[in-house]
């Protein structure tokens, strides 16, 4: 499954051979709205240097000839700032917007462009999320503007619980999540599909705590001791992350794994560091282990940002626009939205696909475990000379869930 990201720049030129197009030269003005101050602001920071390093990357070389321009704005994990923040973007001409930290935020986007592409034919906006995982987007609430790069909370879970169901040490399984959309999703599918697969397992405990307000999670690990657990599952994200793990550690809670879905996002590598080694870990599209051009990106990145490129669901962004820009020979976000719809490409982790139905995307998931780096799986995460290594690797048919979406078209 070692498939290079070069591969899409050739199967997009394939398909364009030859033509001359309209788009030629055009400015392609993507709107950031993530957070960059709280508890979170970490998180951002990474992330909104991801899309500013990778859309120098396509700038260099992108068959439709276009260059991406970046414009970001903190919107302090607010579903009422967002909407604020993207009123900004929109006035500075941004006629594509990324998202991806917490589903409120994400659907605030998604209800604003609803009303504002009605009212304003010709000044479409499209949302490419490349984060925000709850089912809820692609189902009861999806938007034909909306395109989710990330797999959902359901998907990731029908994944880590298929991994888990064989493991028979797994026998004691306690909860933690944060408390909005997301965290209630985790708790509710972990529980459903374990149930089906594996019966025998027990739920010793389902906690919910405020999203990135919580700064001691000693109470929490103290909790999870005494409830005799042998597995957490959990979908906590940034300093929630890395602040659980850190208490755990603190706790000498040595005899409990951790299934989580974000281990690799920043600083939970640094919370990990030695003592987490073996016992923690994650469920992804991909993992910093990548063949391809994936090292040279990461080396590069990290020379350039002194930091760790974690987030490829935001090279599938530029590589998706990009093969629509050509599909189409045009930046105009109403014929790219119709483009996407359906669309295949090959990229660092194989084939992906947009289902059309629900504008999710397809593709293969990985279960990666955090483990001393090596020859074979050399990426040192946060320069702690660990790394999280794969262990698994399921089809994207595996994990891919139904939708319940009645997709509404213009």
């Amino acid at each position: 499954m070692k498939f290079a990201i070069k591969t899409v720049a050739a199967s997009v030129l394939l398909m364009s051979a030859s033509a001359v197009f309209a788009q030629q030269g055009q400015t392609v003005k993507i709107a950031w709205l993530d957070p960059l101050s709280g508890l979170m602001a970490a998180v951002g920071t990474n992330q909104l240097k991801s899309f500013q390093f990778l859309a120098e990357e396509f700038n260099k070389k992108n068959p439709a000839g276009v260059k991406f321009e970046i414009i970001g704005i903190d919107n302090k994990l607010s579903p009422q700032e967002t909407t604020s923040a993207l009123r900004s973007a929109m006035d500075q001409g941004a006629r594509y917007v990324v998202q991806g930290n917490g589903s409120g935020p994400a659907l605030a986007i998604m209800d604003a462009l609803e009303k504002h592409n009605a009212r304003n034919p010709g000044k479409e906006v499209l949302f490419l999320n490349y984060a925000a995982v709850d089912p809820d987007l692609t189902n009861s609430k999806c938007s034909y503007w909306h395109f989710r790069l990330d797999a959902d909370t359901s998907m990731k879970m029908e994944a880590l619980t298929t991994y888990m169901k064989d493991l028979p040490e797994v026998k004691k399984v306690y909860l933690i999540n944060q408390n909005y959309s997301h965290g209630h999703q985790v708790s509710k599918f972990a529980k459903e599909m374990m149930a089906r697969k594996r019966p025998d397992v027990q739920f010793v405990g389902d906690d919910l705590h405020p999203l990135a307000q919580v700064r001691d999670f000693a109470p929490y690990i103290a909790k999870i001791k005494a409830s005799g657990a042998d597995s957490v599952i959990t979908g906590n994200w940034g300093s929630d992350l890395a602040l659980l793990i850190k208490a755990a550690n603190d706790a000498g809670l040595n005899n409990v794994k951790f299934y989580t879905y974000y281990a690799y996002g920043s600083g939970s590598p640094t919370a990990m560091g030695a003592a987490a080694d073996g016992r923690v870990f994650a469920v992804a599209y991909g993992h910093s282990n990548m063949g391809g051009e994936i090292p040279r990106l990461q080396g590069e990145f990290k020379k350039k940002m002194n930091d760790d490129l974690t987030q490829m669901s935001i090279y599938n962004t530029f590589a998706l626009l990009d093969a629509a820009f050509v599909k189409t020979k045009s930046t105009d976000p109403v014929k790219v939205a119709a483009a996407l719809e359906g669309m295949k490409i090959k990229s660092f982790n194989g084939e992906i696909e947009i289902r059309k139905t629900d504008h999710q995307l397809q593709q293969g998931l990985y279960i990666t475990r955090w483990q001393k780096a090596d020859s074979k799986f050399p990426y040192d995460a946060e320069n702690t000379g660990y790394t999280m290594a794969p262990v698994k690797y399921y089809e994207p048919y595996v994990s891919s869930t139904p939708t319940s979406c009645q997709m509404k078209r213009p």
